[in-house]
C-alpha cells in the first residue's frame, strides 16, 4: 500500500485518473493493524479501478484538520478531487468489510458497474 505525505497528496489523490481509497492511520491504532490485511486484499482485487493509499494522520496533521478526523482509520473513496464516500467508527474486520461492500455497491449505481463481484474472506 503506497504511504503518502501532505507533499505528494495532490498528485497521488487529488490528480488521480481513478478513484483512490484513502486510509488515514496512525502507528499506536491497533484496528488500523487488526485491518490491515483486508485493506491488502481490497487493493489485490480492485488495483486497476481503485488506487488504496495510506496516510499517517499524526505526521500529517494538516490533511487530519481538512478531513475532520473524528476516529481512526477513517476512509475516504475520493474521485476528481471529491470525497465521495467517508467510511469511519470501524469496531471489527467484519465492520470494514461491510463498508468495503458499500463502497462496491455504491461504485456500481454511481460508476456503470466498474467493479463487479468483490468477494472478502477472513
Amino acid at each position: 500500500m503506497l504511504s503518502i505525505s501532505e507533499k505528494t497528496f495532490t498528485k497521488n489523490v487529488l490528480e488521480s485518473p481513478i478513484p483512490v481509497l484513502v486510509i488515514f492511520t496512525a502507528p499506536w491504532c491497533g484496528l488500523c493493524k487488526i485491518i490491515h490485511p483486508l485493506l491488502l486484499q481490497f487493493q489485490v482485487q480492485c488495483s486497476d479501478r481503485i488506487k488504496l493509499v495510506e496516510i499517517n494522520a499524526e505526521q500529517n496533521f494538516k490533511l487530519s484538520n481538512t478531513y475532520r478526523l473524528k476516529s481512526l482509520p477513517t476512509l475516504l473513496l475520493i474521485e476528481n478531487g471529491i470525497v465521495k464516500q467517508r467510511l469511519e467508527e470501524f469496531r471489527s474486520r467484519e465492520d470494514l468489510r461491510l463498508a468495503l461492500e458499500s463502497i462496491q455497491i455504491g461504485y456500481n449505481n454511481s460508476y456503470s458497474g466498474k467493479i463487479d463481484n468483490l468477494k472478502f474472506t477472513g
